[in-house]
């Protein structure tokens, strides 16, 4: 990929339904140009789809949170498996670093976050935890 791939990719992420014309003259290339890359970037898998994120989605959970898990010994598989059934996580990632596993957490309420939290925390293994609210977003992956 070249700097002008990568300006089509930052457009793109900035506005997925900018029409060919709009990207070219942005970019200060011909449409052709934008078509042909933005399907080559199809074909070799850096572009792998698009996507609509409607107001519903933001507005999903009135409270999110981060909740970040240290965990002792092996016991991040079977953790992982505990979070992944429990309703109120919307994503988990492992990472590195001073924390083992990232949650993402989404409710109705302070006092539910406060439960999902504490339910979270006697899982055996569990030997950590830091979590933080999330006020606004300013962009989503969608």
């Amino acid at each position: 990929m070249d700097e002008v791939d990568h300006q089509l990719i930052s457009a793109l992420r900035h506005d997925g339904r900018a029409s060919l014309s709009d990207l070219a003259l942005g970019l200060g290339v011909s449409r052709t140009t934008v078509r042909s890359r933005i399907e080559r970037l199809q074909r070799s898998g850096e572009i792998v789809g698009f996507s609509v994120v409607l107001k519903g989605d933001t507005a999903r959970d009135a409270v999110r949170g981060l909740m970040m898990l240290g965990v002792e010994g092996r016991g991040a598989d079977r953790i992982m498996r505990q979070l992944n059934g429990l309703s109120a996580v919307r994503a988990t990632h492992t990472t590195n670093g001073r924390w083992d596993i990232i949650v993402e957490i989404g409710t109705s309420t302070l006092e539910e976050l406060d439960q999902v939290l504490a339910q979270i925390r006697r899982f055996d293994g569990i030997v950590s935890s830091e979590t933080n609210l999330l006020l606004s977003t300013r962009k989503s992956a969608g």
